[in-house]
């Protein structure tokens, strides 16, 4: 059996919603569907919440998640993810590093534990080193303006601009609800993204991030629409 665990970041200063990690959806604090989705995987073997929040700490155990300390220099608006997972690992590793490590974000309610099976398994026998869930992107990038020094030019060029979307190759973004990579890949590079990586679609419902009250709003609508929860 492959040694994998899952880790899921959760800091309590959130801006946008305000203590959003803990805040109530559909009768559940939002990083309830996280953990329990892990939980239900039948690849995970263990679920880390690295916090420094009391409250997303008792949130966490209650739902059957291992506690990492976050160092409260690791929570503040300008911390890196990479940081914080090199801070996970390292108290991870005083028992034993797993094989590979799922990040999630708690911030996504509606991936759960079917994408997660189907994302490892595919990853597994892909050959990939790293794997990362994405989403089509809702406007395409080729019709894209970025400033250069004052002047506006299109990323890929102004005949572009008038294209439908419909004769433009496929555009994915990452929707940060799933990553997958070894410890010593991550180490070695710093970084989520190692090639080979292999990139997992999923739908625009379900890859929504809960970073506005109108995201809770339409998440508690889809929940109760699909009454799966």
């Amino acid at each position: 059996m492959i040694n994998i665990i899952a880790i899921i970041t959760a800091r309590g200063g959130s801006k946008g919603v305000l203590r959003k990690n803990v805040r109530d959806l559909n009768g559940k604090p939002l990083i309830a569907y996280t953990i329990e989705a892990a939980k239900k995987c039948k690849w995970i073997n263990s679920v880390v919440v690295t916090t420094e929040d009391e409250e997303i700490k008792a949130v966490s155990r209650m739902y059957g998640a291992v506690i990492v300390d976050r160092p409260n220099e690791l929570a503040t608006d300008h911390a890196l993810s990479r940081d914080v997972v090199i801070h996970a690992l390292e108290v991870i590793e005083k028992k034993a590093l797993p094989e590979y490590f799922v990040l999630m974000q708690p911030t996504s309610p509606l991936r759960t534990s079917d994408h997660l099976d189907e994302f490892i398994s595919k990853f597994l026998t892909s050959g990939s080193a790293s794997g990362i869930s994405v989403v089509q992107c809702e406007h395409h990038p080729y019709k894209v303006l970025v400033d250069q020094e004052g002047i506006f030019q299109p990323i890929k060029g102004w005949n572009f601009m008038e294209q439908p979307r419909q004769v433009m190759p496929k555009a994915y973004r990452p929707n940060g609800a799933m990553y997958i990579l070894s410890p010593k890949d991550f180490r070695m590079f710093e970084r989520f993204y190692v090639e080979p990586v292999y990139l997992f679609p999923m739908e625009t419902e379900v890859s929504i991030d809960i970073d506005s009250e109108l995201d809770l709003l339409i998440a508690q609508q889809i929940l109760k629409r699909a009454n799966k929860y």
